[in-house]
């Protein structure tokens, strides 16, 4: 039966500048379980940032809606928390400091005690506990990830969103902190939506993975049930045929199924440039005789 906590409804997105409109989004129908693990992937410039943009608040649709465990999304809040790609860290602030700040803002019910424990434990969960002094520029690219992720999961959030959280950094680190994440959704049943262009970490993290047409005017082209056991080993999946077979899909979609829907875009529009040239002509030509 299914367990309905996150809902985005009809959601389109157009962006209007300078006496002209762009679509980015058309119709975006997804439903998301509590606890369970999304991937949205997609070309570049399809629209997934945007997508979890709207999700958090931070941009508004231009149509449909977003609901969260019975109430709507018009506005950023600490029930969604977004780990971007850059740390966002402030620089003069140290990790515990960094985490702090979220915390005091997000856990004004527990007293100076309470949330230093809780600054901590999440600090800890993500192996940062021995750098609670350090400030940003004396730990490493996936340290500033990991405080992210801890400043993150401080504010105790009904959704967690990533937005490519691992993209800048190297294969070991990225490989590091995908284990941390899925070690920490198993410990907690976080709710998960995550951006990403890497097929293999989507089939790794995901119970579903989202793919979504090239732009503009992108819509979900295909969802994946991901039905691998849980804790995942990446070693022993690279041999599992279910593992491959999933990742095949993805790949087919991203490089056969939506290099034809471009192709044909494109041949239309080839078309239809050479009828416009030819209507052109035929008006010269009228021109000409009268």
């Amino acid at each position: 039966m299914s367990n309905r906590y996150l809902s985005i409804e009809n959601v389109d997105m157009t962006f209007y500048a300078k006496g002209t409109q762009s679509q980015v989004l058309k119709g975006i129908d997804l439903t998301v379980d509590r606890g369970e693990y999304i991937s949205i992937i997609g070309h570049s410039g399809c629209g997934k940032s945007t997508l979890l943009n709207i999700v958090a608040g931070l941009t508004e649709s231009t149509s449909g809606a977003v609901i969260l465990d019975g109430k709507e999304v018009n506005s950023p809040g600490p029930d969604r928390s977004v780990v971007f790609q850059n740390h966002s860290l402030l620089p003069w602030l140290t990790v515990y400091e960094n985490v702090a700040l979220a915390v005091n803002k997000t856990c004004r019910t527990k007293s100076k005690a309470e949330r230093h424990a809780w600054i901590v434990k999440n600090l800890e969960m993500v192996g940062m506990g021995h750098a609670l002094d350090k400030r940003p520029a004396e730990i490493s690219g996936g340290m500033k990830q990991r405080v992210g992720i801890a400043r993150a999961l401080a504010m105790e959030p009904k959704v967690l969103l990533l937005d490519e959280p691992f993209g800048a950094l190297d294969a070991l680190t990225r490989a590091h902190l995908q284990e941390e994440v899925m070690r920490i959704q198993d410990e907690l049943g976080n709710t998960v939506i995550m951006i990403t262009h890497d097929v293999d970490e989507a089939v790794l993290l995901s119970d579903r993975i989202v793919m979504l047409t090239n732009g503009p005017s992108a819509r979900i082209g295909e969802i994946l049930d991901i039905d691998l056991p849980r804790p995942r080993d990446r070693i022993a999946l690279a041999d599992d045929p279910r593992y491959n077979h999933y990742r095949q899909e993805v790949l087919r979609f991203l490089y056969e199924k939506q290099r034809k829907v471009e192709s044909l875009a494109q041949r239309r529009g080839a078309v239809g440039e050479k009828e416009k040239d030819e209507k052109e002509k035929a008006k010269e030509k009228r021109m000409a005789k009268a």
